[in-house]
């Protein structure tokens, strides 16, 4: 399933890993790893944020998605399920707007 992670990224240690030169590395190797379809960078609450977009095939694959980025910078992660607009047409809401109403 399509999923919507988070990044949220504190001030340290990030700042010591760009200055020692090994932030974009570390950045590097991480989306190699998880291999997301699609990757922006920005800032959320005052810290360095990242969203990607990524696919989750089971539960148990979130923490190879998370690991990295709470072990390498300390950060926060959070997961979103997203659909797409196809998804959102096979989702029935006629129907369930009929159960529901």
């Amino acid at each position: 399933m399509k999923m919507l992670l988070t990044v949220e990224i504190p001030h340290e240690p990030f700042n010591s890993l760009v200055r020692g030169g090994k932030a974009g590395e570390i950045i590097g190797r991480i989306l190699e790893a998880i291999k997301p379809e699609a990757v922006y960078f920005t800032e959320q609450d005052g810290m360095r944020c990242g969203v990607f977009l990524i696919n989750v095939e089971n539960p148990s694959d979130v923490p190879a998605f998370a690991e990295p980025f709470f072990l390498n910078f300390q950060a926060n992660c959070k997961f979103r399920i997203v659909m797409s607009q196809e998804d959102l047409q096979k989702a029935g809401l006629e129907e369930l707007g009929k159960k529901w109403a």
